[in-house]
């Protein structure tokens, strides 16, 4: 496991200099979940040809084992490539994405908003995103989307642009008529 652990790691760094033949030669050959994974979130990152096949075969394979199927969700919404959003939202309407699914959202939306490169972009439509989710689940779940909205918990650190777009999505929510009690504490909370 160590040899592994190692392996997967430099992996890991080549993946960031772009040798993306090599990641997909593990995933292709990889007789383990460890080693499938860690190509996988390595091509996940990199904008080339193997990373859609990648994923495609993934979830080809594993469709039917949900704790799986929430690894290939979390492991596409936290990719720093640039179309990261675009995909999440596309995934929202994935047949393998079911909202009344806790961990489904916590696999894709939570995962988003974990993703500190694209949840916090400079345009502030990570934030946009995240209180769509969070007003929307509300009306399903309300625990959920309380747990959803205290990724806005720390918003008062960020830079000036950043406090802006957070501060006018959690007014946003705060806002929203028929508020649930549990996202309505979590937003008063974090504007106080």
């Amino acid at each position: 496991s160590g040899k592994r652990a190692l392996r997967n790691l430099c992996l890991g760094y080549l993946g960031e200099i772009g040798l993306s033949a090599l990641a997909a030669r593990q995933f292709k050959d990889a007789d383990n979940m460890t080693d499938s994974m860690a190509a996988l979130s390595v091509l996940a990152n990199l904008d080339c040809p193997e990373r859609q096949p990648a994923l495609d075969a993934f979830y080809a394979r594993w469709k039917d084992e949900p704790l799986v199927v929430d690894k290939w969700l979390s492991v596409q919404a936290t990719s720093r490539l640039a179309s990261t959003l675009a995909r999440v939202r596309e995934l929202l309407g994935h047949p393998a994405f079911d909202v009344r699914v806790p961990n489904r959202v916590y696999a894709l939306i939570r995962a988003f908003a974990s993703n500190h490169v694209r949840f916090h972009a400079a345009t502030g439509e990570g934030y946009s995103f995240l209180a769509d989710q969070t007003i929307a689940l509300d009306a399903l779940n309300p625990q959920v989307a309380a747990r959803m909205a205290r990724a806005f918990d720390r918003w008062k650190r960020f830079d000036d642009g950043r406090k802006s777009h957070a501060r006018r999505q959690l007014e946003r929510i705060r806002d929203t008529k028929g508020l649930s009690k549990d996202v309505g504490e979590i937003v008063a909370k974090a504007l106080a």
